[in-house]
């Protein structure tokens, strides 16, 4: 029985909506602590972010995948002829607007869409969507009757929980398409989703494991080897601020960005001021960038000098230890990491994670 009211978005399996929906505590929830810990240590251990995370991206967009064949089943199930009206019926969803992010995202996967595609296709305007749907729907029959003549007729059948479709090829391709637009947004979402969050976890670690505490800043009076993520204000935003003891301090700024952009993110400290006030005393502030890795024609040294910068690259082995080297050199920090042999560090820092209060590193707080 055909149910003209029925919204898309609702038909998608509850857990692919946590996947899409998931940040921060969540996050770390869904994928288990221990599987967060192993990315950190690797990545303090100079393995590649990206590389450390496929395993929980591929996951994540399987279950996907997944999630969106259900959901074209469930539509099936619901409306009359649904494959075929699926993509008028999104376009129609989409021209009334009020969505949230994610409701969006599922109505422009059944017609191959991207938000990046929206954006260059569409020009992110509604009323383009009537003339791009008629292009989709073109190029699904013409790519379905060369199918036909290429390899035949196909049957291709879905069944679960007791409901069975049967597929034509037009009607395979526009779900190959679909999972194909979520694949690429998946990807897409979770490189800046994983830069954001690991950045926090990546540094709060870090600082964790050189023996400072995290402290959330209005609610803490002690002016000894403390730490705070993502300080804000009117004229600078620093990834981390640590204070090692009065009037000694240090900014950091970390960036997963490849070796082409490392000036990016000394563009962006270079406007760090030298002194902040915090606990009603002025504190010198050294300044820390640290980047994935720097390419062998970068000029980010010679930019670094110019504002006394200390740069770290994340790409050479245990590169904390060379973060507690050089905050000996500019705050007199001593910590065992300073002169430990590298083949003791690996097993050091695992040791040290822990205890590292990593639901707290990634929690919105409050004042």
């Amino acid at each position: 029985m055909a149910i003209s009211n029925t919204s898309i978005p609702s038909m998608m399996p509850k857990k692919v909506m946590s996947i899409l929906n998931i940040g921060g505590n969540d996050f770390i929830k869904q994928v288990g602590l221990e599987t967060v810990k192993q990315v950190v240590h690797d990545v303090l251990c100079g393995e590649n972010l990206r590389d450390s995370t496929e395993t929980i991206t591929r996951k994540r967009i399987t279950l996907a995948n997944a999630g969106l064949t259900m959901m074209f089943l469930e539509g099936c199930k619901r409306i009359d002829s649904f494959m075929s009206k699926s993509p008028e019926l999104a376009v129609a969803e989409l021209r009334k607007g009020r969505l949230s992010k994610h409701e969006k995202w599922i109505l422009n996967w059944i017609l191959g869409l991207t938000d990046k595609a929206v954006q260059n296709i569409l020009r992110d305007d509604p009323n383009n969507l009537l003339e791009y749907l008629k292009d989709f729907k073109r190029t699904l029959k013409e790519a379905a009757s060369d199918c036909n003549k290429d390899y035949g007729d196909i049957i291709f059948e879905i069944v679960a929980k007791g409901n069975k479709q049967r597929l034509n090829w037009e009607q395979v391709l526009l779900l190959f398409s679909a999972v194909g637009a979520q694949t690429l947004t998946i990807r897409g979402s979770e490189k800046s989703t994983y830069g954001k969050l690991f950045e926090r976890l990546i540094l709060g670690s870090m600082l964790h494991i050189l023996g400072f505490k995290f402290i959330v800043p209005e609610k803490n009076k002690s002016l000894n080897k403390i730490f705070w993520l993502s300080q804000r204000d009117e004229k600078r935003e620093s990834d981390a601020t640590l204070i090692y003891k009065p009037g000694k301090g240090v900014r950091f700024d970390i960036g997963f960005i490849g070796r082409g952009n490392s000036e990016i993110s000394l563009d962006k400290v270079s406007r760090f001021e030298k002194e902040i006030e915090y606990g009603r005393q002025k504190h010198f502030m050294a300044t820390f960038i640290i980047v994935d890795r720097i390419g062998a024609n970068s000029r980010i040294y010679e930019m670094a000098k110019k504002i006394d910068g200390t740069i770290v690259q994340m790409s050479m082995g245990y590169w904390p230890k060379i973060v507690a080297q050089k905050l000996r050199d500019v705050v007199g920090l001593d910590h065992p990491l300073v002169n430990m042999s590298d083949n003791k560090v690996s097993e050091y820092i695992l040791k040290q994670l822990k205890d590292a209060p990593f639901e707290s590193f990634v929690a919105k707080q409050t004042n």
